[in-house]
């Protein structure tokens, strides 16, 4: 059964256009004026040299050459690949594909006193992430609608500093938009099945769910979904004052397994893609395990906190660690890594979800009333490295979690490798290089995060963004759509 039309005020399409008119009467088009690389005509821009360049699972010695944006060449050190432009690695540097990071919140515009295009993007690169696809949902207006998506890629443009795509969403009442978003670009649809905790973005029941799984399999559609049940969490305990155990209370495990099983179930019957988004509980695992030994066309991500912090670790009123689902204990943490490794688990994304140093609720520790989520998109991969390498994991692994699965997943098909034909998003990783988390020094709009005071090991030093080097002050990304990057 379709649900009946109840989007709210600010995602309806004659508001959206409204707001564009005016950003437009107010700043012009900035779309017209697309940032991106530049080739030198006929030959090389750029060639990288290093003893370790990570290349098909290993590391080599190599040099990479860039052309017009794109790796054209890989070769072994000392071929002498000539260029205007020639970097040298140091001996403690890996050259490593970018991180492909599906599942960011950028909140712009609308909540852009708790992140932005500029400062999300900026902070992706500063941790070698070099593409990001933007959640539907914390934006207002939602992406909901082909004009919010419209907007939305205006506000972007030009202030972006890595390639930057889209997610549709999928709410009650916006089945018909789908196609009109899926023809426009959007690498797929969002949805939440309990209240997304803003009001732009109802959740679907799981009725509607297989209904508009059902809808975008006639497209072949990607249904991402946030997999909570609505009534498990309703019968829970709420949360209140600064013990996290009534948190992790609040969000009891069977909410997720439930939610789960019910989006497998209903993948199963559709026919659809669905991918489930930052899974936490372990319990859930068997589940995933079947349905793929089924034959059901679904993934699941988890996200650098869930594999690297653990329940027992979270002091009172720790605000900072709150997200949803929540970090949980450290037996699940352990079986969330096996399920990387056996790949019921295929990516890992960061959720990056910031909001203000106020909606955190820091001076109270009050997990009942702080917003949940943990901005980290720049200290993904250091995170997740830290752990790993602590586990005798390479980095070759790690790459690929954060690289080439979610760009296969999503349809990104010229990202997450280092090969020719690839674009050149590069990134210089000091693999040994330790350093401890500050958080005023991170590039995130607000200055909250779980590992603030943290040790990891693994330090960015350059991002390179279709062979251009980040700086910082010169935005050179682009904005994706899906089918044709």
């Amino acid at each position: 059964m379709t649900e009946s039309p109840t989007l709210a005020h600010v995602n309806q399409p004659d508001v959206v256009r409204q707001q564009i008119a005016d950003f437009t009467a107010a700043h012009g088009d900035p779309r017209s004026a697309d940032a991106g690389a530049t080739s030198t005509a006929g030959g090389l821009d750029l060639v990288l040299r290093g003893a370790r360049v990570l290349v098909d699972g290993s590391e080599s010695p190599r040099e990479v050459a860039i052309s017009g944006g794109r790796i054209a060449a890989i070769e072994p050190l000392g071929t002498g690949l000539q260029a205007p432009a020639v970097v040298v690695l140091g001996p403690d540097e890996v050259l490593m594909p970018g991180v492909v990071d599906a599942h960011v919140h950028v909140n712009e515009p609308g909540r852009t006193e708790w992140e932005g295009f500029a400062t999300a993007t900026r902070a992706a690169a500063a941790g070698g992430v070099t593409t990001i696809i933007d959640m539907p949902l914390n934006s207002i207006p939602s992406t909901v609608t082909g004009p919010a998506l419209d907007y939305k890629r205006m506000v972007a443009s030009g202030q972006v500093f890595v390639d930057v795509g889209f997610w549709g969403g999928a709410v009650p009442g916006n089945r018909e938009e789908l196609r009109g978003l899926h023809d426009a670009g959007v690498f797929g649809f969002k949805c939440f099945l309990l209240d997304s905790g803003v009001d732009e973005f109802p959740p679907l029941t799981p009725d509607a769910l297989q209904d508009y799984l059902t809808a975008i399999a006639e497209f072949d559609g990607l249904m991402i979904v946030h997999a909570e049940d609505a009534a498990t969490i309703g019968a829970a305990t709420p949360a209140h004052g600064t013990r996290y155990a009534d948190f992790l209370n609040s969000r009891p495990r069977e909410a997720e397994n439930l939610a789960i099983a019910q989006v497998v179930e209903r993948t199963r019957h559709s026919g659809a893609r669905a991918h489930i988004l930052h899974l936490s509980s372990s319990d859930a695992l068997p589940t995933l395990r079947a349905a793929k030994h089924d034959g059901v066309d679904i993934t699941a991500e988890t996200c650098p906190h869930y594999l690297t912090l653990s329940a027992e670790d979270v002091p009172g009123g720790g605000t900072a660690y709150k997200c949803c689902p929540p970090i949980r204990e450290t037996a699940n943490r352990e079986l969330l890594w096996d399920a990387l490794a056996d790949g019921t688990i295929d990516y890992i994304a960061s959720d990056h979800s910031p909001s203000t140093v106020e909606l955190k609720d820091l001076e109270h520790g009050d997990f009942g009333t702080a917003w949940g989520g943990i901005a980290s998109v720049q200290l993904a991969l250091p995170a997740v490295w830290t752990e790993a390498r602590r586990r005798g994991i390479d980095l070759a692994t790690v790459s690929e979690w954060m690289t080439s699965r979610p760009a296969d997943r999503i349809g990104l098909r010229h990202k997450g490798k280092l090969a020719v034909g690839y674009d050149a998003d590069l990134a210089v990783f000091a693999p040994d290089e330790e350093f401890v988390v500050d958080a005023a020094r991170l590039q995130h709009k607000n200055p909250v995060s779980a590992y603030d005071g943290k040790h990891l090991t693994g330090v960015v030093r350059r991002t390179f963004v279709r062979g251009v080097a980040v700086d910082g002050d010169k935005p050179a990304g682009r904005l994706l759509v899906h089918g044709t990057d």
